[in-house]
């Protein structure tokens, strides 16, 4: 999902050292010197292990595991934790997949979240705030990269309505926007000129009011991590995962529809609707299947995911727009 355009001097990005790895062997260098005492914490890191890194104190642990709404099932496994821990998409901190140890840059509290645009009146919540006020559960929803992987994963937090409902938009907002947080100092990806920093994503209303739609605050019965989005990313499961924008720090209303980050990227392979088909391939590559992370079994891609039955009547009357891009 990567577009790039380098001056033609420019070092491969796969030719350079990634930063992570760099900070990553200058800490395990400290570490050995350190003295025996700190072998089994050089040893996880060697062998890559998500747990190697201390988590930061996160104030919501005590709210956790969320009572499991036994609405939304899966036809498969739940993705085996590590892997959804260490394989992730996250271009404010690079474009390679095992970016979890540059994310724990990321500072969690505090953490408050705009809310304005067409709305009743403006406001700034904080993360633990809002925690107290939402309707609290878990979800378990599957999940499908617009690279053709996938995973299933048991999502704690809330209904994107309940959020709509608190926000009070006024009936002339048509869209609702999200933009997440901007840091150049501790996200390398953010230095990159070539990107339209910061990311912005969209959903119309009745998207963004669907009984699908989520704002997750953990996984696997704990808080979200940083390489997952923390502390709060949307999840939007009939759409590929570039849709989900993470750890977002404000939410506008309006009547204008936004052009998001991949789509203002390229237009051509990233469109606004972004819902999955497996009949509309991406310009480079198929969408027919899809690699389930954790088996490495490839399985048929389902039209909007598998989620048709709660959406497809989203777009019934939009025949002229692209909707699987």
């Amino acid at each position: 999902m990567l577009i790039k355009r380098r001056p033609g001097w420019a070092m491969k990005e796969q030719d350079a050292t990634p930063e992570a790895v760099f900070a990553e062997r200058r800490r395990l260098v400290k570490a050995i010197a350190a003295g025996p005492i700190l072998a089994p914490a050089i040893l996880a890191a060697l062998a890559g292990r998500a747990d190697a890194f201390t988590p930061e104190p996160d104030p919501s642990a005590g709210l956790y595991p969320f009572k499991r709404n036994p609405r939304y099932t899966l036809d498969r496994a739940i993705t085996p934790e590590e892997d959804v821990e260490t394989y992730n998409n996250y271009y404010e901190f690079g474009s390679q997949k095992d970016i979890w140890r540059a994310a724990q840059a990321v500072k969690l509290r505090p953490w408050t979240i705009k809310i304005d645009g067409m709305v009743a009146k403006p406001k700034t919540v904080d993360i633990d705030t809002l925690l107290k006020q939402m309707p609290l559960e878990e979800r378990l929803y599957r999940h499908r990269c617009v690279e053709a992987w996938s995973i299933a994963v048991p999502w704690s937090g809330f209904a994107l309505k309940s959020f709509v409902d608190f926000a009070e938009p006024l009936s002339s907002a048509q869209y609702i926007v999200f933009q997440t947080f901007q840091d150049p100092g501790i996200a390398p990806g953010q230095r990159e000129f070539w990107y339209p920093w910061p990311y912005i994503e969209g959903l119309t209303m009745a998207e963004a009011t669907n009984e699908l739609a989520f704002i997750a605050t953990g996984l696997y019965g704990k808080p979200m991590l940083k390489q997952n989005g923390a502390p709060l990313r949307l999840v939007v499961p009939w759409k590929y995962g570039f849709k989900s924008a993470k750890a977002f720090i404000r939410v506008s209303f309006t009547d204008k529809r936004p052009k998001t980050f991949w789509e203002t990227i390229d237009s051509h392979e990233y469109g606004f609707w972004a819902n999955v088909n497996p009949q509309v391939p991406h310009p480079r590559w198929s969408q027919a299947m899809e690699r389930v992370i954790g088996t490495n079994e490839r399985v048929p891609t389902q039209i909007f995911n598998g989620y048709g039955a709660y959406v497809a009547d989203i777009y019934k009357d939009l025949k002229n727009e692209r909707l699987f891009a």
